[in-house]
């Protein structure tokens, strides 16, 4: 990636937020997931007066080779805030060649400068043998001892009227 004319940028206007959504829906459909979120979704979450997540984009001419879709988020147990890295994506033309570390760099130095965060955190399939090995050498390590769990929207639903 180093002697392309590449370059990375956040996602600040309907333009990227559209190029953001083909790279999503490309991951999606490399991890056989179907893509529920629409435009309007996306660009409210990236752009919106609060965003909940935030946008990177790596580009080359009107080319778009890579893009991460990232949040804050803070642990008690680390006493610190970090960087939520919910989608990475590297075009097939573009694997290989460092761009996926450069994306997370960008992302790290992102999260450093809005709200110092020091760590990164990241999920991956129990199938994405290939990117646990990529995570894996770049120093990311699974997280032992612990199991993600969720509630999706008809238990938040359930959960609030239990609440009441």
């Amino acid at each position: 990636m180093r002697d392309m004319m590449l370059s990375f940028r956040a996602v600040t206007d309907s333009d990227d937020v559209a190029r953001l959504e083909q790279v999503l829906r490309a991951l999606s459909a490399d991890l056989a997931e179907d893509y529920r979120t629409d435009s309007a979704n996306l660009a409210q979450a990236v752009l919106g007066a609060q965003p909940i997540a935030y946008g990177l984009l790596a580009v080359q001419g009107a080319q778009t080779l890579g893009a991460a879709l990232y949040s804050p988020v803070f642990s008690t147990v680390r006493g610190a805030a970090g960087v939520y890295v919910s989608d990475l994506w590297v075009g097939t033309e573009a694997r290989g060649q460092g761009l996926g570390a450069g994306l997370l760099a960008q992302v790290a130095q992102a999260g450093a400068a809005r709200w110092g965060a020091s760590w990164l955190k990241l999920a991956v399939y129990d199938h994405s043998q290939q990117a646990q090995k990529f995570y894996q050498r770049l120093g990311f390590e699974p997280a032992r001892g612990m199991q993600e769990m969720r509630l999706g929207p008809q238990g938040v639903a359930n959960l609030i009227e239990r609440a009441g």
